[in-house]
């Protein structure tokens, strides 16, 4: 069978080499979850029964990520481009946009390359800029940078794993096993490639400069206690007309995670 054909997995299709999860009525508005740097779509998995009452919801693994293939090139253009390629494999058109952390920057590069594809955009935790970066976690710093991140990586645990992903939150985590097995997937390699080329992107033009004519509809949900990215930096996004920004209280980096009633409301346009 070719890379194009979509084929069926233990839980989910792969469609053109990236992995795809769809949930929901097949008659509801479309929904698409984008996840961060080197996470996956099953760190949705807190918030998609919330979701599926009102929309069909899709979730990716971006290239290199959790279940999909990796590629030669991460730059958010091209990632950009290969999810336009899999919604038009799948017949989606006008669908509610949801990217977490560096997954808005693939959003906001599926706005600027295939506009007809987005109807409205969410962005959760994205940083809107360079300046916006906080300094890591000492555990994320390990993990990711030379010269021990790729020692650590290749021996990294379950719990070494869980206690990265609770180094980003604010609030008590569980992380779904299955989102631990598919965070184990990813390599190093993919993950500084990514992380690169996230910065590239946000470094060329910020991301309120990128949507500030994109006409779409955009509401930035922020935790107001994000240790990765300064939350008063979401006000950056003011710029953009029409913008609404919400704050989590008491929510990092992972809302999902942290406190996925609140965010589930929110991206059901439901006040809190």
């Amino acid at each position: 069978m070719s890379e194009s054909s979509p084929t069926q997995t233990r839980d989910g299709t792969t469609v053109r080499g990236l992995h795809v999860v769809i949930d929901g009525n097949p008659a509801a508005p479309p929904l698409l979850l984008i996840h961060g740097s080197g996470a996956t779509g099953s760190m949705w998995a807190p918030v998609v029964p919330s979701l599926v009452t009102e929309y069909r919801v899709i979730t990716i693994d971006l290239p290199g990520c959790g279940q999909s293939k990796p590629a030669s090139t991460y730059a958010v253009a091209q990632q950009a481009d290969r999810t336009a390629t899999v919604l038009d494999e799948l017949g989606l058109r006008n669908l509610k946009v949801v990217g977490h952390s560096s997954g808005g920057y693939v959003a906001t590069a599926l706005v600027e390359r295939r506009p007809d594809l987005v109807g409205e955009l969410v962005l959760v935790s994205t940083g809107p800029s360079h300046a916006a970066l906080l300094p890591g976690p000492a555990i994320i710093r390990v993990l990711a940078s030379p010269p021990f991140g790729p020692l650590v990586w290749a021996i990294r645990t379950d719990s070494m794993i869980r206690r990265g992903l609770a180094a980003t939150a604010a609030a008590p985590i569980t992380v779904p096993d299955g989102a631990v097995a598919d965070l184990r997937r990813t390599s190093y390699r993919a993950f500084r490639a990514i992380l690169a080329a996230n910065g590239d992107y946000i470094a060329a033009r910020t991301v309120p400069q990128r949507l500030i004519d994109a006409g779409k509809p955009l509401l930035v949900i922020f935790g107001d206690s994000d240790p990765r990215w300064d939350p008063a930096s979401a006000h950056q996004y003011e710029a953009v007309p029409g913008a609404k920004l919400e704050y989590l209280r008491g929510v990092g980096h992972i809302a999902m995670l942290e406190d996925r009633d609140a965010l589930a409301r929110l991206i059901l346009d439901r006040a809190l």
